[in-house]
């Protein structure tokens, strides 16, 4: 049964239909970091790189009716991707566990906001009896964030991995987490089920990510990756930036260069969609040519060991060949999770704390 939106506020993406939590806005669309920015209107023609063919062929409505009948939720339909017609019809998925409701409110997705009200300790199960039934190779699970759990939901990351390994012997595991607050001993109660690609996503440099990505923190999202090769040297880890939110190419160079002080060693690159007008506008159509071009500065000029870079790459894009082909490079400067007792953006602004934050010098690095 969907529950009632919680309209605290006039404006925001409040969306209904959602069944595993109370909705609320995430506020308004306009950030400080857009003043004085010519912005595109989210009724603008798209540039002819973005357009793609609406889906609905026959393994996309199998897919879909597969998710539906085992009550589970995949990122690809909550966070509106591009891409989802070209993953399903090649029988790929991912999986996004722990309900549909998020604690954070972050800007520019299209997952819904508010408290969850339940948490499914069954789903692993059934996510990995809908990986054996579509008989995958590969496989990419991610979540909401759940700031309510004490574990932010790592148990049933960890949980879910074991079963599809279980269920399905040889599926490699992808996951994309959240940053469990800093807290390292959630990260290893992950790492520790072995998963093939720990993701865990930046999504923007570090000018703009207070505005667009209130819930976090942008060095402890960087040390969250560098801390996994501490605790596992030989685990690929990934991280995804999105392109087109009003960042300059040097802050992109900038933010390469950060995660490298981690070791993160995939890089995916796309453009910003709006999903609604209710979310911030887009800043302006990265072309192709900046993509490669960046391709090229992330792999040859900073040494990621994949970069997969384009307008609708997107975390899981190619997933399944990253995981056969990238072979994970050993630990960096940063070990240690960072800023994991510093409070995010909006949970300052919820406690009324006045500090004066700005970029951090350069972090102390674990041994």
């Amino acid at each position: 049964m969907a529950v009632k939106t919680a309209m605290d506020t006039p404006y925001g993406y409040t969306p209904t239909g959602k069944d595993t939590g109370v909705v609320k806005s995430k506020g308004k669309s306009n950030i400080p970091a857009h003043e004085g920015l010519e912005t595109i209107d989210i009724r603008a023609r798209k540039p002819a790189w973005l357009k793609v063919r609406s889906p609905g062929g026959a393994n996309y409505l199998r897919l879909q009716k597969m998710m539906r009948s085992e009550n589970l939720h995949t990122v690809c339909e909550e966070a509106s991707c591009p891409n989802i017609g070209e993953c399903w019809e090649a029988g790929t998925a991912t999986f996004m566990i722990l309900g549909d409701v998020c604690t954070r409110a972050c800007k520019y997705c299209g997952v819904a906001h508010g408290m969850p009200t339940q948490l499914d300790t069954d789903e692993p199960r059934r996510v990995a009896q809908t990986v054996a039934s579509m008989a995958l190779e590969h496989v990419v699970i991610t979540s909401v964030n759940r700031d309510e759990l004490p574990d932010g939901g790592a148990g049933i990351y960890a949980d879910t991995i074991r079963r599809v390994h279980e269920a399905v012997p040889g599926c490699s595991v992808e996951v994309l987490i959240p940053d469990f607050k800093g807290d390292e001993a959630a990260l290893k109660i992950v790492v520790d089920a072995k998963p093939a690609i720990l993701g865990h996503n930046l999504e923007t440099v570090d000018r703009l990510h207070p505005d667009v990505r209130p819930g976090g923190r942008y060095w402890r999202s960087i040390s969250f990756l560098g801390a996994v090769k501490k605790i596992d040297p030989n685990m690929l880890t990934k991280t995804g930036i999105i392109l087109g939110m009003g960042e300059e190419f040097d802050e992109i160079k900038q933010a390469m260069s950060d995660l490298r002080e981690a070791a993160v060693d995939i890089l995916t690159l796309g453009q910003y969609l709006r999903p609604s007008p209710m979310h911030i506008p887009v800043a302006r159509w990265v072309t192709p040519e900046e993509f490669a071009e960046l391709k090229r500065v992330g792999e040859q000029e900073f040494g990621f060991k994949h970069v997969e870079s384009g307008p609708l790459v997107r975390s899981s894009y190619h997933a399944k060949e990253q995981a056969r082909e990238v072979e994970a490079g050993g630990p960096g400067k940063i070990q240690s999770v960072l800023e994991a007792d510093i409070p995010a953006p909006a949970e300052m602004r919820l406690e009324l704390v006045q500090l004066e934050l700005g970029r951090p010098g350069r972090p102390t690095t674990g041994s």
